[in-house]
């Protein structure tokens, strides 16, 4: 998660149930190609999930966080938080 990108995927991912890619792209300013990777990195991981379908024969893609995902990000901030403290 100390990717940008993918800490802004996850980040969103843990207000709203699912979100798609275009949502995605425009809260990260990534390219289509950089989103798309660090999209196949997290589910790669196991942290988000992915659905795709076609709709009015555009491909959508939704994605949702997993619940090693969902768990993985607030081990990751409390970890930050430890950090904080001992500086």
């Amino acid at each position: 998660l100390l990717n940008p990108v993918r800490l802004q995927i996850v980040s969103a991912l843990m207000s709203v149930e699912n979100c798609d890619f275009n949502y995605l792209k425009e809260l990260t300013s990534a390219t289509s190609g950089n989103l798309s990777i660090q999209i196949k990195k997290l589910e790669g991981a196991g942290y988000i999930s992915t659905r795709k379908k076609f709709e009015k024969n555009y491909p959508k893609t939704r994605c949702k966080i997993t619940k090693k995902g969902r768990q993985c990000f607030i081990i990751f901030f409390e970890s930050l938080k430890t950090y904080d403290a001992q500086g």
